[in-house]
């Protein structure tokens, strides 16, 4: 049984007793195959952020759609979850891959030694595998847009103040269909429909008490409904504390559904009165910020939308 929520601060305490002031970053590839040059160029940023940078074996490799065998894939993220030399684990890129390996990984030795675990898209599992443990991660950009996104891009700026421990707040302005009020909660999700995936499994999210994120690419607008259905048959919905929807990207909207994808959404949570906040820069789009997930935040939703951690 879990007693205690591992907190940012616990990270930091517990890895600074290891007496290393540079961190050292382990770049790893658990789903899909990625181009090396998004792994050189990755490394190349952490390193002038003043990280130690290595990569898992396979971190390159190509077997199909996938970064090598599932046994290879396997090896590698759990080397670097038992290194305790390890302080983060940056997922190369998402696609897909680690729902075939999940049950196969074991996250416990990262209660004895926390580390940051960052990515988004299919990366989301090991969110959410990561929360059932009270383990905060971090929902961020990878790879390939450390390497591409311009030095001074919110994103990584933000996402190198989170890794060298700062908690960021976001101000958004308001979107038409928001919802106003206040929730205080334990910031869940990630990929809408990687979570639909997860639902009825052991890594299912823990609804109550949960601010839920969500987000989504390439997606048809009756396959959006068909997902928030299930989260509101399921009860998921009913028990949230506040919703969080971000950017739906590459999803053509369909007239023949009748409502906007942003109003499907909308209308599936209609029925409750918490929080909602529509069009949060995050997702499968340049202007990802990072989130840390599995953590206490407040979301204010007003004339502005204000996204803080406590």
């Amino acid at each position: 049984m879990i007693l205690h929520r591992t907190t940012m601060k616990d990270i930091a305490n517990i890895q600074a007793e290891s007496g290393s002031n540079k961190k050292s970053i382990r770049i790893v590839s658990p789903s899909g195959a990625i181009d090396g040059r998004y792994i050189d160029g990755a490394k190349q940023v952490l390193q002038k952020w003043g990280f130690n940078v290595s990569e898992g074996l396979h971190a390159r490799d190509r077997y199909g759609r996938f970064a090598g065998t599932q046994a290879d894939r396997i090896a590698d993220l759990q080397t670097a979850i038992n290194d305790a030399d390890i302080d983060i684990i940056l997922c190369s890129r998402g696609g897909y891959g680690l729902a075939q390996i999940i049950d196969k990984i074991d996250l416990k030795p990262l209660c004895r030694h926390p580390k940051l675990i960052c990515g988004f898209s299919d990366i989301t599992v090991l969110h959410s595998a990561l929360g059932k443990l009270d383990l905060p991660s971090v929902h961020s950009i990878m790879a390939k847009h450390l390497t591409e996104l311009p030095k001074d891009a919110e994103p990584k700026l933000q996402l190198q103040n989170i890794l060298q421990g700062q908690k960021p707040t976001y101000e958004i302005s308001s979107h038409r269909l928001n919802r106003q009020g206040m929730a205080q909660g334990i910031l869940r999700g990630g990929n809408l429909s990687v979570l639909y995936g997860l639902r009825g499994t052991p890594y299912d999210f823990q609804p109550e008490n949960t601010i839920l994120f969500i987000e989504d690419i390439a997606e048809k607008p009756y396959h959006i409904d068909r997902m928030m259905q299930n989260l509101k048959f399921g009860g998921i919905l009913q028990r949230i504390s506040g919703l969080v929807v971000g950017q739906f990207s590459d999803c053509d909207e369909d007239p023949l559904m009748m409502r906007s994808i942003e109003e499907i959404i909308s209308d599936a949570v209609s029925e409750y009165s918490y929080p909602v906040c529509f069009n949060f820069p995050a997702g499968h789009v340049a202007q990802n910020m990072p989130l840390i997930m599995n953590t206490e935040a407040e979301l204010c939703v007003k004339n502005s939308v204000t996204l803080s951690y406590l």
